[in-house]
């Protein structure tokens, strides 16, 4: 009796088993075929097409074969390596594509819709798409020149409405595809058809959303890559507001470099001669100006003050922190503008920490006593009407300074009327 009842339990499990093991075979010549199928019976409908995309889903499997559509809506059939349609199996291509589209905007958008509507209809196809965006874009170089233009514009309209991010087209970052332009060319469509489509703001978010804004020119050739040949490639498609944004971000990067090479020398104790040589080699090579490399050397030289909570004692050892890099400072504030962007940043320094709020005429007169700050720059500053960071007791903390500048400056006058 026992073995009547074991014989039918082992069989449904060796069943079982056989059920589990009975995996559907990846068949995506299979799937495009079908697909091909509805998309050519649309007749180049795109509403139809959409229709027969939207129903298809409840039989076809999309989560499996995702990849296979974008395939299929882009270049009308299953991509292979290298950029190239198969050929294989019964029904392998259809027209009702992009890369056989027309190239013109309105066509465009109404394929974007396509997308759109489908990816909403079924979420999972968006991770998918974004997937299948950096295997289409590496194959680049094996499109037609116009397939390239229309693939353009289409992600152009990708990332303006979300379906892709705009770091997608870093993948173009790639040796093959530098060459030649491609990876310029390219970007420069979506860059300009953004704009066109989107204006400039939507544009500039969507760079600063990628994180591009600050690699323009790794989409150049590597023995073309330069400031010139950039400024004249996004000139030529009317993309100056990129280049005023690659710039800003170039400088706020190399500002970053030479705070970080100045804390570290400071740290060293390098020598102020040293110091001097290394920041302005620098700031040559990046060109930033003077006025702002002296902000950073005040910037870096207070971090390393350690402070006497005291606030009597404050002062006179801030002063005599300073006093071993007034050479630095000098050499960088060479001009007016250079004197008062330096005086600015002690003002917004002892603002901002307040128990240096009474120390700011005594740093200034150090300053001046040791040439950094002219007496010129100091009136101009003490003459200049405005109230910002705490200038009114600045300003009262600088009157007996600044009147016995003021005689002096007229008894030099009139010293000069009797000659």
């Amino acid at each position: 009796m026992s073995q009547k009842v074991e014989k039918p339990v082992l069989s449904g499990q060796r069943i079982k088993t056989r059920k589990r093991d009975e995996k559907e075979k990846y068949d995506p010549n299979g799937f495009r075929d079908a697909l091909v199928l509805g998309l050519e019976r649309a007749g180049g409908d795109l509403d139809a097409a959409y229709k027969f995309l939207d129903a298809a889903g409840s039989k076809l499997d999309y989560r499996r074969y995702g990849e296979v559509i974008f395939d299929v809506l882009i270049a009308g059939g299953l991509l292979l390596p290298g950029g190239s349609v198969s050929m294989d199996g019964e029904s392998p291509k259809t027209n009702t594509c992009i890369f056989n589209a027309s190239e013109d905007m309105d066509t465009m958008r109404n394929f974007e819709q396509v997308f759109v509507k489908l990816m909403r209809r079924y979420k999972y196809l968006e991770k998918m798409f974004e997937e299948e965006m950096k295997k289409v874009l590496v194959y680049l170089k094996g499109f037609e020149p116009q397939q390239r233009i229309k693939l353009a514009r289409m992600t152009a309209l990708w990332i303006g409405n979300g379906c892709v991010p705009p770091s997608v087209l870093l993948v173009l970052v790639n040796e093959h595809l530098l060459k030649d332009n491609l990876a310029l060319d390219f970007v420069l469509e979506v860059f300009a058809t953004v704009k066109q489509e989107r204006g400039v703001t939507s544009l500039v978010t969507a760079l600063k959303k990628g994180q591009l804004e600050g690699r323009l020119l790794e989409f150049l050739p590597l023995n073309r890559r330069s400031e010139e040949v950039l400024a004249a490639s996004f000139a030529s498609r009317g993309l100056a507001e990129l280049l005023r944004l690659h710039r800003a971000q170039a400088s706020q990067e190399a500002r970053r470099e030479l705070t970080a090479a100045l804390l570290e020398a400071l740290a060293d104790e390098r020598p102020v001669r040293d110091l001097i040589a290394d920041t302005r080699d620098m700031a040559q090579r990046h060109d930033i100006p003077d006025h702002e490399v002296v902000a950073i050397i005040w910037q870096c030289v207070m971090s390393r003050g350690e402070w006497n909570k005291k606030e009597e004692l404050l002062a006179e050892q801030a002063a005599k922190h300073l006093r071993n890099y007034t050479p630095l400072l000098a050499a960088f504030a060479q001009s007016a503008k250079a004197e008062l962007a330096l005086l600015a940043k002690v003002q917004e320094y002892c603002y901002e920490n307040m128990s240096f709020m009474r120390a700011f005429s005594k740093l200034v007169l150090m300053l001046y006593k040791t040439n950094v700050i002219s007496e010129e720059v100091i009136l101009k500053w003490y003459r200049d009407p405005n109230s910002s960071k705490g200038k009114m007791m600045f300003l009262d903390q600088m009157k007996k300074f600044v009147d016995w500048l003021q005689s002096a400056e007229e008894e030099s006058e009139s010293g000069e009327e009797e000659d």
